[in-house]
């Protein structure tokens, strides 16, 4: 494990678990890469910004972090009524949250994107003043129109694009089907906002669709979750903020750099969710690539690469990987290593030891099929193919019972009589509510980390 860092961030180390051993004629190498940040977020470290260690704006310095709610204001916010005044709490209750001197707007969606506050086309300060009157602006939020989820990111984008700050993010609220632009139109915003903000998403009530939220969260490198009850909307619009509140560096990258003759197979992020990165390389220099990471505060995350190295012979070493976590430097010069770790590959002929699968390797193999197999089974069920969702929905009891990922085996007994969790023999529900069943499909990337 290599460790680098300067007082202007946060302190980033890399760990690497493997078995770097490989029988003859092996070349498939898998590692869990560790990546853990400290002393820059939610535990009072170095802020990025400087030496001031109360995050409050400074009169003639750019606010550090920028955020813009998205709240749904379309026709069916109005059933039932209270669904639309929670709303209206919960921005409310965000709002409070925002730390003083951070930048901020309100947006407003139905078919078309609209400026709630400040709506002069530019983002707030955060301060007693604005956030009052950020409030009164949310009384005129109403219900009536459509959906079209793209409108709002594009019109987020712009405001956030204009400030002057490290961090970007979003907080969206929808209740209903993007109906109201083509599934083309949500793809290329996304595509446009890719790495340009982050953006927490999250569906109200039932009769949205989990698979558009989650692509929202997943493209934009943000969290997805169902508010089933509109009751439950302050608690997790609060959470949601304070979590925003706690980043302090933004645009990391982990950097894979491979010798030639390696090829990637993949890289995902297996914890604290499932997100596969492997689209998302960006070439930086020779047999280098960038993989993006998202904002960061005080947490540790975990990713699974897999690479496939040439054909070697027994006793033969080589280096399959390094991996580097980057910072760009905003003015254009070179980037920052933050830390760095190295994957090997070693060819012997000890059977034991080349057959030995690495317990984080394998834990999160198992992280990685079970938020598989939960959407195959639910995708299964929809369609009246009973027999296969039984056996999908088996399958995943059976490894949410082995990892210990008990959450999700909660989730799980909603949907199936569990006969034998170590077998996975279980029995459909003749009847499932709609929230129970979204609610573990949304949440079935949510992973529990390796016991180590």
């Amino acid at each position: 494990m290599a460790n680098f860092s300067k007082s202007n961030v946060p302190q980033f180390s890399v760990e690497v678990y493997q078995n770097e051993y490989l029988p003859e004629g092996g070349r498939e190498v898998n590692a869990i890469v560790t990546v853990t940040s400290t002393g820059g977020g939610t535990t009072g470290g170095v802020p990025l910004s400087g030496a001031a260690a109360t995050p409050t704006h400074v009169p003639g310095q750019a606010p550090k972090a920028a955020v813009v709610i998205m709240v749904d204001c379309s026709g069916s916010m109005d059933y039932p009524p209270t669904k639309m005044r929670n709303a209206r709490d919960a921005t409310a209750a965000a709002i409070d949250t925002l730390r003083d001197g951070t930048s901020f707007a309100v947006v407003g969606g139905t078919h078309v994107a609209k400026e709630v506050y400040p709506a002069n086309g530019r983002l707030a300060v955060a301060d007693a003043r604005t956030k009052a009157q950020a409030k009164e602006a949310l009384r005129a939020l109403s219900a009536g129109g459509g959906t079209a989820i793209g409108t709002w990111l594009r019109l987020t984008d712009r405001l956030l694009g204009a400030a002057d700050v490290e961090i970007r993010h979003g907080i969206l609220l929808t209740d209903g089907r993007n109906e109201h632009e083509a599934p083309e139109d949500l793809r290329a915003a996304l595509e446009s906002c890719a790495g340009r903000f982050t953006c927490d998403a999250r569906g109200v009530g039932t009769d949205w669709e989990v698979k558009e939220v989650t692509a929202i969260a997943s493209a934009l490198l943000g969290t997805a979750d169902i508010v089933a009850d509109p009751a439950g909307l302050a608690a997790d619009f609060t959470q949601m903020m304070e979590n925003a509140m706690g980043k302090e560096v933004a645009d990391v990258a982990l950097r894979l750099w491979t010798p030639v003759g390696v090829e990637i197979k993949f890289v995902k992020q297996v914890a604290p969710t499932v997100v596969d990165l492997t689209d998302r390389r960006t070439e930086a220099g020779p047999r280098a690539g960038d993989y993006p990471t998202g904002s960061w505060g005080d947490e540790s995350r975990d990713y699974h690469v897999c690479v496939k190295v040439p054909e070697a012979g027994i006793g033969q070493e080589m280096l399959a990987s390094r991996v580097s976590l980057i910072l760009p430097d905003p003015s254009g010069g070179a980037p920052q290593t933050l830390s760095q770790g190295l994957v090997r590959a070693v060819w012997t002929e000890d059977m034991v030891a080349s057959t030995s699968i690495n317990p984080q390797v394998a834990h999160y193999t198992g992280q990685a099929e079970l938020a598989q197999v939960i959407q195959q089974g639910l995708d299964a069920r929809k369609s009246g193919d009973f027999d296969g969702a039984t056996a999908k929905l088996g399958r995943a009891v059976q490894l949410a019972s082995a990892s210990g990922n008990e959450d999700t085996a909660k989730l799980l007994s909603k949907v199936v009589d569990v006969v034998d969790a170590a077998t996975g023999t279980v029995r459909l529900k003749a009847k499932v509510a709609e929230a129970d069943s979204m609610t573990l499909e949304t949440r079935s990337t949510k992973t529990v980390r390796v016991k180590k």
